[in-house]
């Protein structure tokens, strides 16, 4: 299949790394979305199809790296209030950097630990 837009090129990026991550009651996938416009961050359970926390940027809002920081902690302390300390991080085919680090990095400051190579 030949590539034609960025927007399929993400989306098939999207699918290799959804082959990989699933999310559990324990440990949900962390699913973020970044349009023009807004921050759409999601915890899914995958195995019972359930979203267990959500948040997404404010409508006049200006969409900056300060903003997925703040959103990253708000997530970390809803997941915490449920009682959820790991998540693995689903980035929707979007680069891991500017916006979505930030997000990710504050989460793990916040107490949510994440996938990574020291964890395997």
């Amino acid at each position: 299949m030949k590539v034609k837009t960025k927007k399929d090129a993400r989306i098939r990026r999207h699918m290799r790394i959804r082959k990989k991550v699933s999310g559990t009651a324990e440990r949900p996938r962390v699913a973020i979305m970044v349009s023009n416009k807004n921050i759409y961050v999601q915890a899914i359970d995958d195995a019972a199809a359930v979203t267990v926390a959500s948040v997404a940027s404010k409508k006049d809002e200006k969409l900056n790296v300060e903003t997925a920081k703040r959103m990253g902690s708000e997530l970390a302390e809803a997941l915490k209030g449920k009682g959820v300390t790991a998540a693995v991080v689903d980035r929707g085919g979007f680069r891991f950097h500017g916006r979505v680090k930030a997000l990710v990095e504050s989460m793990v400051e916040a107490g949510v630990k994440t996938s990574s190579k020291e964890d395997k």
